[in-house]
């Protein structure tokens, strides 16, 4: 086996960098950890760098999380739900803010019935942040783990991630009023993952109704492909004029079949989704959708995870709770 290939086969380490230029081994280790107070000369730090990256040298992740105690890792629990438009655009936000300050954002999802080890026990991250509270037994695991804990219901985010989301049901309603609706739907998932979060949605939207119109949501249903043909011509015969759709799938799935059976949209039919999904603005017609600020509750929260680790100053204030209505062709 030759010289070069025995080279590639290991890890390089600072010490063989120290070796080719014959220097010190501590004076290459200042060189490549960029130790502060060092009387080493700019032509000198020239050589171990371009000698470094000549040979390969790449640092050791672990031998630097060993020594300065911390591993540069961000452990991201998301609730149990489909990954949908916003979630997806909540982590590659937070991803981006946190790899731009030199840490990494791994995610979990931890299930009811899961086997696997808890990746706060396995990884020693630095930080676990939690979009919804977590158990008692899981908030004590991370905390005895030596992880700073970042979780809603702990005091310790400021900022209301249901309320963030749940207030886009209150701008449909206010939406659809302003069209003079007043015959409402609430359309749900069918998915008991997102049970929970769509059953707060119906309560936003029945309240605004309740309040604005002193009216009552004609029905509530989950809907899915199978369903969805009945269940809008149901609405329609009980009166309905408009819906409140969980979100953009949903409301593609009432949209397709109330084309299927000539019912006009908007004129017979007005429906607002929600997330503001590159689905919404594709679809013919385009569908009206509320847009939320989930990049934003991203990098407020990788923000939050670097000052908490680093000990700097956390953002003033969480990201704005305010939704935008944006209208299309179905409303």
């Amino acid at each position: 086996m030759s010289a070069q290939t025995k080279r590639v086969s290991r890890r390089v380490t600072a010490a063989d960098v120290a070796r080719s230029l014959g220097l010190s081994r501590a004076t290459v280790g200042f060189v490549l950890n960029s130790t502060p107070g060092q009387s080493i000369s700019e032509a000198t730090k020239r050589r171990v760098l371009d000698e470094a990256q000549q040979l390969g040298y790449r640092p050791h992740t672990a031998a630097r999380a060993l020594a300065s105690g911390r591993s540069r890792i961000v452990l991201l629990v998301l609730p149990d739900w489909p990954l949908g438009h916003s979630m997806r655009a909540n982590i590659d936000e937070a991803s981006l803010t946190l790899d731009r300050a030199g840490y990494s954002l791994v995610t979990t999802s931890p299930h009811p019935d899961g086997q696997a080890v808890p990746l706060w026990e396995s990884l020693n991250p630095d930080v676990v942040l939690s979009l919804t509270p977590l158990p008692d037994d899981h908030y004590a695991a991370i905390a005895s783990s030596g992880a700073i804990a970042l979780v809603p219901d702990r005091g310790s985010l400021e900022f209301e991630q249901n309320q963030l989301f749940a207030d886009g049901s209150r701008v449909q309603v206010e939406h659809l009023l302003a069209q003079g609706r007043r015959r409402i739907v609430f359309a749900g998932p069918d998915d008991q993952r997102l049970a929970g979060l769509a059953e707060q949605r119906r309560q936003v939207a029945a309240a605004t109704l309740r309040d604005r119109a002193d009216a009552d949501l004609v029905a509530v249903a989950t809907v899915n492909a199978g369903n969805a043909r009945d269940s809008v011509r149901g609405w329609v015969v009980a009166g309905a004029d408009s819906v409140v759709a969980y979100n953009d799938d949903v409301a593609a799935i009432v949209v397709a079949a109330a084309l299927r059976q000539g019912i006009a949209i908007p004129d017979q039919l007005a429906i607002v989704g929600h997330d503001d999904t590159p689905l919404a603005s594709l679809l013919v017609p385009a569908v009206s959708s509320v847009r939320v600020d989930a990049a934003g509750l991203g990098r407020y929260l990788a923000l939050v995870a670097v000052a908490a680790v680093e000990g700097g100053t956390p953002p003033s204030a969480g990201p704005s709770a305010e939704v935008q209505l944006v209208r299309r062709e179905t409303t």
